[in-house]
């Protein structure tokens, strides 16, 4: 069996963090069952080429996927523990996708941080049980304010997740133009 724990892969936009989750992914599971938890909504024509591209890739591994936009830990915790390695791909886009059902006055980052707890208990659950848990996530603390309340609200709440997820792993990596730097 496999050694349980929880990975985070975090790193800018295009920095190599998906396919590196697939190739630890393909390597820590030796060929026994893969879910992919998904989290991108296909809300538009290039959103659907990203999502479609990426499908593409994990195609020759038949894997399982399990598409969660909003509720991944109780649609996580409906699934057989019969894994060797979930992926969560990603933290971004579920951030995103949470904060665009609450109302504006909404406490965001606080509610946001409280499902994440309950992502990251579900996944120390499997964990315990000797599945590899990988967690993908931008990291948007590095760039500018953003100009919008909105852009300010999400920066907040997913840099909340992230250093929740940090403190929740045994594993974080920084990745940088496809490299990895191990933090942790």
């Amino acid at each position: 069996m496999t050694r349980g724990g929880i990975t985070l892969l975090i790193g800018g936009v295009r920095a190599g963090k998906s396919g590196r989750a697939v190739a630890l992914a393909d390597e820590r599971s030796a060929g026994r069952r893969v879910l992919f938890v998904a989290t991108a909504q296909a809300f538009d024509d290039e959103m659907r080429r990203r999502i479609d591209a990426h499908q593409r890739e994990r195609a020759a591994m038949q894997w399982e996927t399990l598409e969660s936009p909003v509720s991944i830990a109780d649609d996580v915790a409906r699934e057989p523990n019969e894994y060797s390695v979930v992926i969560v791909d990603c933290l971004t886009l579920w951030v995103s996708n949470l904060l665009l059902t609450l109302p504006d006055d909404a406490d965001a980052e606080s509610m946001i941080a409280d499902e994440a707890q309950q992502l990251l208990r579900v996944l120390a659950d499997r964990a315990v049980r000797g599945t590899r848990c990988i967690l993908v996530s931008n990291e948007v603390g590095l760039g500018v304010v953003p100009p919008t309340s909105l852009g300010r609200r999400y920066r907040d709440a997913l840099g909340r997740v992230n250093q929740l997820a940090a403190a929740a792993s045994d594993e974080t990596i920084l990745m940088v133009a496809g490299l990895e730097m191990r933090l942790k």
